[in-house]
């Protein structure tokens, strides 16, 4: 994986830098990985990234975290 990627957490992590899930973008790819292990990486499409943003913003996966 390209050492350049600008990897962005949400301002709505914790102080605590292992709570923080990290997005970046790459190739045209989406990817994701947790800031308390960082070589495990994720990858997805914009689209189906979106899709999940619609679903979170929807309540649909608010079981999760209650």
């Amino acid at each position: 994986m390209n050492s350049e990627i600008e990897w962005q957490k949400s301002s709505f992590s914790s102080g605590a830098s292992e709570q923080c899930l990290e997005t970046a973008i790459a190739d045209g790819e989406i990817l994701l990985r947790e800031s308390d292990d960082p070589t495990v990486i994720v990858k997805t499409t914009p689209e189906k990234l979106a899709a999940f943003i619609l679903g979170v913003k929807n309540g649909e996966f608010d079981h999760f975290v209650s």
